[in-house]
């Protein structure tokens, strides 16, 4: 039985609940893919800060892109890693091209959980950055959609891959 006048309230909490189940499943997917994630390369801190920079990840999985975002309102690529980082009393520059000059060079090849790498996704420099969670993937706040997991060897990814850093040792 409904009550009249009061359908755009239904469509409303269908909506909201829609909303609401999409970014749940999405963090339990995102939890999935990165906690069975196995490091490879070399440590990136002990193992404790691997398994809470993957928990701080996937608690803002599908969290929206906003230009500018640092908060679990909306994130930009350097917010996001920046937002992550400060969770665990780690502090980063303020942009991607800033975060770029943190900490120490590591070859694609020994990457560890928790390290930061970066992209040029604009034509000139470093302009994007996620966090590694191994398996060569890593999550980051995509402009299309969002705080997300990307494979490094998804085309997009591999032709635009600059460097990428170690700031916990």
């Amino acid at each position: 039985m409904s009550v009249p006048g009061t359908s755009y309230i239904n469509s409303a909490s269908t909506e909201g609940r829609s909303i609401f189940l999409k970014k749940t499943i999405l963090s339990l997917l995102a939890a999935a893919v990165i906690f069975t994630a196995q490091p490879t390369g070399a440590s990136a801190g002990s193992l404790s800060f691997k398994s809470e920079i993957k928990t701080q990840a996937s608690k803002v999985m599908g969290t929206p892109y906003v230009m500018g975002g640092t908060s679990t309102r909306g994130f930009d690529c350097s917010g996001f890693t920046r937002y992550v980082y400060k969770k665990l009393n780690k502090t980063l520059p303020r942009t991607a091209r800033q975060q770029a000059h943190v900490g120490k060079p590591v070859y694609k090849g020994n990457l560890s959980i928790g390290d930061l790498v970066f992209f040029n996704t604009m034509g000139y420099g470093i302009s994007h950055v996620g966090i590694y969670v191994g398996n060569n993937k890593f999550v980051h706040a995509a402009t299309s959609s969002g705080v997300t997991i990307s494979s490094l060897s998804d085309s997009y990814y591999k032709k635009r891959y600059v460097t990428a850093r170690r700031v916990v040792k």
